[in-house]
């Protein structure tokens, strides 16, 4: 029988929009032993059916209820860190007003530190020096969270090479982002798929992979990947987990077959 999973070497928080099955799924995958994850969820700032996050999603989600409510409860819990794990809002707030969020947030939940998904994706860019990365974001993001993660990782010293889209194929080209959300796409990614297309895609001028994204399934292809590119390969999901267990004082190194960052 395997061990059980309490946190007697780090317990983490994650805090999730609605409708996301993959970011806790993806960290208990990675976590190593001794370590626990507890989830809360929030709602989306978008409204189903409809592509507007309103004039200021990052504020929106900075004072949304439940996400107070969320940290609240996380911050009852005896964590070690509590990661924020909507990438949307971080890109389109920017990198100053992700660094406010994260103070406010921590004061919310106590005084445990809050990490948000962009600063961890952007602090794993840095640990695997990659400043030219090939970004491949998820078919759920429309062109202006495109055009906002540009903007967000080149002034963070991560300019990308090229940024694309991954595509779930017959049936989904129809549909606009938001409706490729909201039609349970985030269900329907196929490890195996994204290896492919993030390898055949991949530009030779690129020095990493950036899979951008807490609802993008990719965990899985990181190793194959970083083993026929001979590239660092970071995902949204596996950097806040690396973050997590740096935040608290616990070592990646246990973290085996999830991509050369947690050897950083």
């Amino acid at each position: 029988m395997p061990g059980d999973r309490w946190g007697w070497r780090a317990a983490l928080g994650v805090l999730v929009i609605d409708k996301d099955p993959v970011a806790e799924s993806e960290f208990w995958t990675m976590a190593p032993p001794g370590v626990s994850i507890c989830a809360a969820r929030f709602e989306s700032p978008r409204k189903p059916g409809t592509s507007d996050y309103g004039e200021d999603p990052a504020r929106v989600v900075a004072e949304s209820p439940d996400v107070a409510r969320g940290l609240e409860f996380l911050g009852g819990m005896r964590l070690d860190v509590i990661c924020v794990c909507f990438t949307t809002s971080s890109l389109f707030g920017g990198a100053r007003f992700d660094a406010q969020f994260a103070a406010q947030a921590s004061a919310r939940a106590g005084g445990i530190p809050v990490v948000t998904a962009a600063q961890a994706s952007t602090a794993a860019l840095a640990a695997v020096g990659v400043s030219r990365p090939y970004v491949v974001v998820p078919p759920w993001f429309k062109d202006e969270i495109v055009a906002a993660g540009r903007e967000f990782f080149t002034s963070a010293g991560h300019e990308p090479v090229d940024i694309r889209r991954f595509e779930l194929g017959r049936g989904w080209r129809e549909m606009r982002p938001w409706e490729v959300w909201d039609a349970g796409a985030q269900w329907e990614v196929r490890p195996e798929d994204v290896y492919r297309q993030v390898r055949g895609g991949f530009p030779e001028d690129a020095d990493g992979v950036l899979l951008a994204g807490n609802g993008f399934r990719c965990a899985e292809a990181v190793s194959a990947l970083e083993a026929d590119l001979g590239v660092p390969v970071v995902t949204s999901n596996q950097a806040c987990l690396w973050h997590c267990l740096r935040t608290a004082g616990t070592s990646t190194r246990d973290v085996v077959g999830h991509g050369r960052l947690f050897l950083s």
